[in-house]
């Protein structure tokens, strides 16, 4: 194999596997600085159980995370020199000011929650979980800056074959980030709601702590049917938006070879061949795509040959047409979590007003693997989102071969995927054991055991 195909792999696996943790610690971190500011305000212990609970399992989540992401940024600057060369100049600043501030600040304010539990003001401790909070969401708006440039490139300036920014305010206002930024926070704030949701639904089952996680089921619930319907509403506007700005990625996520009539029908499902640039057959729901993409039951949707000629004019000879499979399936299965998310969200929501959680163990049976659904979304999504921009790295500028680095060997690179994969792994594997200890272990003891390991901490001595 190529280096430039391993060098792919390798950046799939590392980025799919950083992107589990990423949603899951910007969610559960805002779910927790909720159940805190209830602590303090209603002045209520069962509050701050529930903190320091949920507290624990975000820390694991968020260690892990740290470590997977520098390892994503290891690979990058391996495997893609050539595109980092190019969009350096532009990407420098927010990942200067992500690195500085938002990081930064995360990393400090965790520090000062974790061992701050009645050592500081109860204010002062609520303040430093919504600093984290803060600092989490910023860290992902500064990343999905970066992204959207690669979608949509704006505020540059080509000079000696590399892109260098020429507008950081045109940077801060592409359009792209403004759509792409609140859907992936609202996917962020869903995967935390399902997280909480199947860990309470797991001890109401077994009827353990019932007050503290029918509590943590009745927060999660709220936030995950606003959190879930807000990442379909927002998706919409993306798919919209895609209708101009990315038209091939948008004709092969609906394997539209030819432009559609006046009024398009929606494709559920359909037997693509990309040899022929046709499909066998097709299950459609008529002028259906045209209101996805206008609003209204009439209006064309370019299709994928056409624009391969246009394309051809336009950047010169070459195949633009993206793999059309895994962008048409990583969409439906992605279109299909988000509706199974607001279905068990909504139902929740009812259960929850009519006091009935507690005596619904088939609903708390179905919401334990449930979890897994914002995480299908999620990785569905980005997936959709990456491999349907190909051949482009960014967008219009740099074609994903030409980003590649030329001097790595395919030895090399296949060497090093092997041991990243190896490693992400064994992270897995600890990840999955500490989550499933706490998990056991449960809220009971967990203010004896908290204090227990702070006074033997070997950095207490230093202070006293």
């Amino acid at each position: 194999m190529s280096n430039l195909l391993l060098a792919r792999w390798q950046f799939g696996v590392t980025t799919v596997y950083h992107f589990f943790f990423v949603p899951l610690t910007i969610g559960l971190v805002f779910l927790i600085a909720l159940m805190e500011t209830l602590y303090v305000t209603k002045k209520d212990e069962s509050y701050k159980t529930m903190a320091k609970f949920w507290g624990k399992l975000f820390l694991i989540n968020f260690a892990v995370g740290v470590v997977t992401g520098i390892m994503q940024e290891f690979q990058f600057g391996m495997n893609w020199s050539d595109y980092a060369r190019f969009v350096g100049d532009v990407f420098g600043a927010p990942l200067a000011v992500e690195a500085l501030a938002a990081f930064f600040l995360e990393s400090t304010f965790i520090g000062l929650w974790m061992f701050g539990w009645d050592k500081v003001s109860k204010k002062v401790h609520l303040l430093s979980i919504w600093l984290v909070t803060i600092g989490t969401t910023l860290s992902a708006f500064w990343i999905l800056t970066a992204n959207s440039f690669m979608q949509e490139p704006v505020g540059y300036t080509m000079r000696a074959g590399h892109a260098e920014m020429s507008s950081f305010g045109a940077l801060i206002t592409n359009v792209q980030l403004w759509l792409e930024f609140p859907h992936v926070i609202f996917a962020a704030l869903a995967t935390g709601a399902f997280f909480v949701m199947g860990v309470s639904a797991y001890f109401l089952l077994k009827k353990r702590s019932v007050e503290i996680f029918q509590r943590s089921f009745h927060l999660a619930a709220a936030i995950g049917i606003a959190a879930s319907v807000l990442v379909a509403v927002v998706g919409h506007e993306q798919a919209q938006h895609l209708v101009k700005a990315q038209p091939m990625k948008m004709a092969a996520s609906e394997a539209l070879w030819n432009t559609s009539s006046d009024a398009a029908p929606w494709t559920v499902v359909a037997s693509i061949n990309d040899a022929n640039h046709k499909d066998s057959m097709k299950i459609q729901i008529p002028d259906m795509l045209s209101i996805l993409a206008y609003n209204k039951i009439h209006g064309k949707v370019e299709g994928m040959n056409q624009i391969q000629a246009q394309y051809q004019q336009k950047y010169g000879p070459g195949n633009y047409i993206p793999p059309v499979r895994t962008t048409f399936w990583s969409f439906r299965i992605m279109v299909l979590a988000g509706m199974l998310m607001i279905l068990l969200a909504a139902i929740g929501v009812y259960k929850m007003i009519k006091n009935r959680i507690a005596q619904s163990p088939r609903f708390l049976r179905w919401m334990l693997p449930a979890i897994a659904l914002p995480y299908i979304a999620n990785s569905a999504g980005w997936i959709m989102t990456e491999i349907g921009r190909q051949p482009w790295v960014v967008f219009g500028l740099l074609k994903t071969q030409n980003g590649v680095s030329p001097t790595v060997s395919a030895g090399l690179v296949l060497t090093t995927l092997i041991g990243f994969a190896a490693l992400y792994g064994v992270l897995a594997v600890i990840d999955v054991f500490l989550l499933v200890r706490t998990i056991k272990q449960g809220p009971e003891g967990l203010d004896s055991e908290v204090e227990t390991n702070f006074d033997n901490s070997p950095f207490m001595g230093v202070s006293h």
